[in-house]
């Protein structure tokens, strides 16, 4: 596990990966950056303070999301991971499985779908761990639990949906469910910490490649990609 990671680690910053990376992390800032003049455009035309207040609430308003990124981090790197998985993938099993069969892509709009159906989730899970802020302690086994078991989820199923149906690729997590959320927790740690939580989407989709290929092979699946449905 701990040697997937650090292979997965070390290739990010590659040259094949560089301008996925430069996507995931120009997309995720805008994002952001969107948000943050949608917040001023809205206090300074709807609401009228004096300058020292409104200059204090901008402040703290930034400050509050750049905590909040903490959180927000995760469901909208699971967001991107749908929009680039097979390249990462791809470039993956190209580079350190030479001689398995490559996996086949998914269709984009079942990317797209699995993807938003993930967001959805894991921005639930930490809507609750917001709330769970209150209760010392508590907030941060709620936050890494729940992404760790999510996150792993997320991403071993859309890598090993490239080679395996659906049905065999739950079977084949819930069969290693443990293994799996461990991975995860790896993922959500690194989702944890600001400016390093922008290759979340790449560092995850490439390390679970590598659990999905040790998992296949253990189970004695084929190394075949998934057939056509």
């Amino acid at each position: 596990m701990l040697a997937a990671a650090g292979q997965a680690f070390q290739e990010l910053f590659t040259p094949p990966f560089r301008s996925v990376l430069w996507k995931c992390v120009g997309f995720t800032i805008g994002l952001f950056a969107l948000l943050v003049i949608a917040i001023e455009w809205t206090f300074s035309h709807f609401v009228e303070w004096p300058g020292w207040i409104e200059m204090t609430i901008e402040w703290l308003g930034g400050f509050a999301l750049v905590a909040g990124s903490i959180f927000l981090i995760p469901p909208v790197t699971s967001l991107i991971a749908g929009l680039y998985l097979d390249d990462i993938a791809a470039e993956v099993e190209r580079t350190d499985y030479p001689s398995d069969p490559p996996g086949r892509e998914l269709p984009p709009l079942q990317a797209v779908g699995l993807a938003a159906k993930f967001f959805f989730v894991v921005l639930a899970v930490n809507i609750l761990a917001l709330f769970l802020l209150l209760i010392p302690g508590v907030n941060l086994i709620a936050f890494y639990l729940g992404n760790g078991y999510l996150l792993g989820r997320e991403y071993f199923e859309l890598a090993a949906m490239r080679h395996l149906p659906v049905e065999e690729v739950k079977r084949l997590r819930k069969a290693n469910v443990g293994y799996v959320s461990l991975c995860g927790l790896i993922i959500a740690g690194i989702a944890s910490v600001p400016i390093l939580n922008l290759i979340t989407p790449i560092f995850a989709t490439a390390f679970m490649v590598r659990i999905y290929k040790q998992l296949a092979a253990r189970a004695g699946l084929s190394l075949a990609p998934r057939p056509v449905s």
